[in-house]
């Protein structure tokens, strides 16, 4: 195999057709363009202008492959070609001179003058992308980016969506995400926020957003907080291989396990959450449509995270904990086998690590399944009593489940009925005014 073969500028594998072309292209830029932005942000320093690199890239293949077919290595044909983009970029700017000779030096590597003499050479060469990748993962999650900014640019740039596809899969306008990614990009440029993997304490707090932000693009997927669907699949996968990524880069940090390990197993339910196009709960799910190579991935993740807290003398973290309790759920064949004093009792661990409100009203319905509807309600009622969760739909929705198990009828429908105005998704909705006339008609 000839220098050129090995870069992707050698003979194509085959002469599709445009429409086989352009979906090669669509293929091949969903998997490599992160690596793509993150070679080229090490080098021009600026993220906004290595995009734009890379999406002339991506122009020139939609107008090439479907000419001249499919280049034997897209990955690397597309990073030469951005490459020469660059250097015509800097030649244009005379601020940028002085990096002309590293960009020149760096496209005869990859064009074949040093190009992987031996597996030491390819192996060298694929830590360093990893290590670009993981930059851009910190950059792109940085905190000085509102939360909205740092998801809509993480699916852009780490996700390989497109700006209406962000915009679809959170039911937002086009061009206010548009506006949301521009303005992040110029956020990160006026502050100048190195194209590094922070140190130190730093860590741990950049990684927390880091973490934060998969969870919330899975999050949206999982449970759509607005439109007509109960679910958004592709946001989910987004998430799922977002972790997956986490953990290749990050294999030492426990959190990121039990990420990765939490989304496993809840993605394993997908294909039981729903019925004949109608919402289904836990409870009423059909497990044996749950993924089981997924909760394998889980229970393998949630050791790891296991191991690599022991390592460090730590308890378990927040994410860990959350898995293991999506762990319980995996390992109960029948809902009545379900542990629910194991489950309880990890949410009094969660609540303790990472307390909030939310997590108080999931240890409500755990204590209402282990010890009686009388003691969830308890917990419940304290919540609504404090005003921490007004107006989420979740609380009147599990006062109501709690309601109706002590015989409370009419109070259960009420809160249901309250429930399903608070949502602004409209299966939830459905499903909350069912539950609701299922009281009348009992």
């Amino acid at each position: 195999m000839t220098a050129a073969d090995r870069t992707g500028t050698g003979p194509p594998h085959a002469e599709p057709g445009p429409d086989r072309a352009r979906r090669a292209v669509e293929a091949v830029w969903r998997i490599e363009s992160p690596r793509l932005i993150a070679g080229l942000t090490r080098l021009v320093h600026d993220i906004g202008v290595a995009e734009e690199l890379a999406q002339d890239a991506l122009v020139s293949a939609l107008e090439q492959w479907p000419r001249d077919g499919v280049p034997r290595n897209p990955g690397a044909w597309l990073m030469t070609t951005a490459k020469r983009r660059g250097i015509d970029l800097i030649r244009r700017n005379e601020t940028f001179a002085r990096k002309l000779q590293l960009l020149g030096h760096e496209l005869e590597t990859a064009q074949g003058a040093a190009v992987f003499d031996g597996p030491g050479d390819a192996a060298q060469d694929a830590a360093a992308i990893e290590d670009d990748l993981l930059r851009l993962v910190f950059v792109a999650c940085h905190p000085v980016l509102s939360r909205e900014a740092r998801v809509a640019l993480t699916l852009r740039l780490l996700g390989g969506l497109t700006t209406d596809e962000v915009a679809r899969a959170f039911l937002v306008a086009e061009p206010t995400v548009a506006q949301r990614i521009v303005r992040a990009k110029r956020t990160l440029a006026k502050e100048k926020v190195p194209f590094e993997v922070p140190q130190g304490a730093e860590l741990a707090v950049r990684l927390a957003s880091v973490l934060e932000v998969v969870y919330l693009i899975f999050n949206e997927g999982y449970s759509a907080t607005a439109g007509d669907d109960w679910m958004r699949p592709g946001l989910c996968e987004d998430a799922v291989r977002l972790a997956r990524v986490l953990q290749g880069l990050m294999p030492a940090e426990p959190e990121v396990h039990g990420l990765a390990a939490l989304l496993e197993v809840q993605a394993s339910r997908s294909a039981a959450r729903i019925r004949d196009g109608a919402p289904v709960t836990l409870l009423d799910q059909d497990r044996r449509r749950w993924d089981q190579l997924l909760i394998r991935r889980g229970f393998a993740a949630l050791a790891r995270a296991e191991v690599a807290a022991r390592a460090r003398g730590a308890a378990p973290g927040p994410y860990a904990l959350q898995a293991a309790i999506a762990a319980c759920h995996a390992q109960a064949v029948r809902a009545e086998d379900t542990d629910w004093p194991r489950i309880a009792g990890l949410y009094r661990a969660l609540a303790a690590t990472a307390p909030s409100p939310v997590v108080e009203l999931n240890r409500a319905v755990a204590v209402g399944m282990a010890e009686g509807p009388a003691a969830g309600l308890a917990l419940a009622d304290a919540l609504a009593a404090s005003g921490e969760l007004a107006g989420y739909h979740l609380l009147p929705s599990v006062r109501g489940d709690l309601l109706a198990r002590l015989g409370r009828t009419a109070e259960a429908r009420a809160e249901f009925v309250r429930a399903a105005g608070l949502t602004r998704n409209g299966a939830e909705q459905a499903l909350l005014l069912r539950r609701a006339a299922d009281l009348d008609e009992a």
